[in-house]
């Protein structure tokens, strides 16, 4: 006999319903939440500058074609690009996660909300350059910041409850789903095209293969920079009246849950709000999300190690089954990208140095045969206590401990971080680290006259806020 299905068509998934009402309707009531994602937005500018100086993420960032310059095109901060949307994503996309220096938030599926600025900056100034040139408002930087806001919001939602790494699938598709819900909002869109835009957005799902051994490498800094471009194509083909998919997930057999989560529904903590972006984790060394306390540890133990290298037997790090999945590495390490997700690496660089910055990751620097060695003599262990408390939505702590024993029998105290610098518990400290971080960005990018005149607005909200979009990036031209 021939099985049939039925093609009847009730209201689309309840997903899709919920993320299109929260862009089209829901209104940024707190001030918290606003000047969060100045703090966001800045500092993925600040990221997204420092990857120029690295010629691996350079070859990435232009337009398709050499010499393609696209009328009302947007500007590719630190450069002189002016590219079509889509592509202008994808090259902000690379810059700001290139470095692995850009915030993040812990959850059951770990991701980086800020990669969503790259779509939600770079086809608000193409918008505004098209918008002045025919005599109309430009967005604001207010604009962007709501967008923000919201996209941190709708990835980071799905992200608490729903492990998509265990099931084999690449966040970044969470990038995609967000951002193309707030561009298509961003385009006019009405409530059917974002539902139709989405349920395309959840059609791709990339491999989690790029970020594990043995295959890490350079696609994990520039997947979420294609999730970006995706996701300024579909916003785009969707107000052109492109059809939606609306039963994307809870088809039978073939949509997402039965094909790639055993069909089980998604979860959901909270609702849709403005929650994600104030919760939001920065990082002060560039490296994956789940070592940033390990690597505060190492440098914590630096001055009482440094004179004693050879001398030491044994380093014990106790940590969170989230790194113990992804850090967590022994053998060969075949590229910055591999070395930046290794916490063994992260933590001998920390006792040698005292720090860690982007070029340490670089093949020259990782010769050094002490980083090898320490690598070898590193023991990770998951503490129970550790991983409860990284899912513990009262908490979502990022906790490592690190303690170094001697052929002598001596040892280090044991030094435990329960939440690194970058922290909402600690942002009281992070602010003048933020700071730095930018300034000394665009010293290394623009001449002193230009840096000042960036530094004066992002040190003025309410100025800021009152932006135009095309005005913001002009000032980033180099």
């Amino acid at each position: 006999m021939i099985s049939t299905t039925s093609n009847s068509r009730p209201a689309p998934d309840q997903v899709l319903l919920d993320i299109a009402d929260y862009v089209l309707n829901y209104q940024i009531r707190g001030k918290q939440a606003i000047d969060a994602a100045r703090l966001c937005m800045t500092d993925a500018i600040a990221c997204a500058l420092d990857a120029l100086d690295f010629p691996e993420c350079t070859k990435l960032v232009g337009p398709v074609v050499p010499g393609t310059i696209v009328p009302h095109g947007s500007r590719v901060p630190g450069t002189r690009h002016e590219l079509d949307p889509a592509t202008a994503a994808f090259s902000l996309g690379c810059m700001i996660r290139w470095l692995d220096l850009n915030d993040t938030f812990t959850a059951a599926q770990g991701s980086h909300p800020s990669d969503n600025l790259a779509g939600i900056l770079m086809l608000a100034d193409h918008l505004s350059r098209q918008r002045a040139a025919s005599g109309r408002e430009p967005l604001l930087i207010s604009d962007v910041l709501e967008g923000l806001i919201k996209a941190y919001e709708i990835q980071g939602c799905i992200a608490i409850e729903n492990d998509f790494q265990a099931v084999g699938i690449d966040h970044p598709l969470l990038t995609r789903v967000a951002s193309t819900a707030v561009l298509t909002r961003m385009l006019g869109g009405s409530r059917e095209q974002v539902i139709n835009a989405v349920s395309n957005a959840w059609v791709d799902c990339s491999l989690a293969a790029v970020r594990h051994a043995p295959n890490t490498g350079w696609r994990k800094s520039w997947a979420a920079a294609d999730a970006s471009l995706q996701a300024v194509r579909l916003a785009l083909m969707a107000v052109k009246g492109e059809m939606g998919y609306p039963y994307v997930l809870s088809a039978q057999r073939y949509g997402f849950y039965d094909a790639r989560c055993q069909g089980r529904p998604f979860k959901f903590q909270r609702p849709y709000e403005e929650y994600v972006i104030q919760h939001s984790m920065f990082k002060f060394v560039a490296a994956g999300m789940h070592g940033q306390s390990a690597a505060e540890c190492a440098f914590r133990l630096h001055p009482l190690v440094k004179g004693r290298l050879d001398a030491i037997e044994r380093i014990e790090i106790s940590s969170q089954r989230a790194l113990m999945g992804i850090m967590n590495k022994t053998g060969p390490l075949y590229n910055p990208a591999d070395r930046d997700h290794c916490v063994q690496y992260i933590v001998a660089v920390g006792l040698i140095h005292g720090r860690l910055n982007p070029r340490d990751f670089e093949a020259q620097f990782a010769a050094d045969p002490r980083i090898d060695k320490l690598r070898d003599m590193t023991i990770v262990t998951e503490d129970p206590r550790y991983s409860q408390d990284f899912y513990d939505p009262h908490k979502r702590s990022s906790a490592n401990a690190a303690q170094v024993r001697f052929k002598d029998g001596s040892s280090t105290p044991k030094v435990e971080i329960e939440y690194p610098v970058g922290h909402p518990r600690r942002r009281a400290e992070v602010l003048p680290v933020l700071e730095a971080k930018l300034d000394a960005s665009l010293e290394r990018r623009f001449q002193p006259g230009q840096r000042e005149r960036i530094l004066d607005l992002c040190k003025d909200a309410n100025a800021l806020d009152l932006t135009p979009v095309n005005k913001f990036l002009d000032l980033f031209v180099v």
